[in-house]
């Protein structure tokens, strides 16, 4: 199955919550799948980066304009949970088991600027 951008950001947006439930792994998985792409048995967030790649993302540079379909990582910040973020852009919006208000998922994340990596499948 090829990779449908809007069918993943789609899925993303119509089962997002209204908060978070610390399942953005999960609905991000499930979004991807729904777009074409298949990924499973990685449970951190943090580590979806490589499986991103092994299936035809790469990662943009700074600077460059966000189309849906874009995949944020997120790396965890000290206090905060060890498992990172994921995130999937919809052309509007940053979601992953909520619509987020921002490329960061929170508060710590807004705060501490982890290290993050955004990967695009054109």
């Amino acid at each position: 199955m090829s990779w449908n951008p809007n069918a993943a950001s789609n899925y993303a947006r119509q089962n997002a919550m209204s908060s978070s439930h610390s399942l953005c792994a999960t609905y991000v998985r499930h979004a991807l799948h729904a777009g074409g792409v298949d990924i499973s048995g990685i449970q951190d967030a943090k580590d979806y980066g490589p499986a991103l790649e092994r299936n035809g993302f790469i990662v943009l540079g700074s600077g460059q304009t966000l189309k849906a379909g874009d995949v944020i990582v997120i790396q965890p910040y000290p206090g905060g949970n060890s498992s990172g973020h994921i995130a999937i852009y919809d052309g509007n919006n940053w979601y992953s088991d909520f619509r987020q208000r921002d490329i960061w998922a929170g508060p710590g994340f807004r705060a501490s600027k982890p290290p993050q990596k955004i990967y695009r499948r054109d």
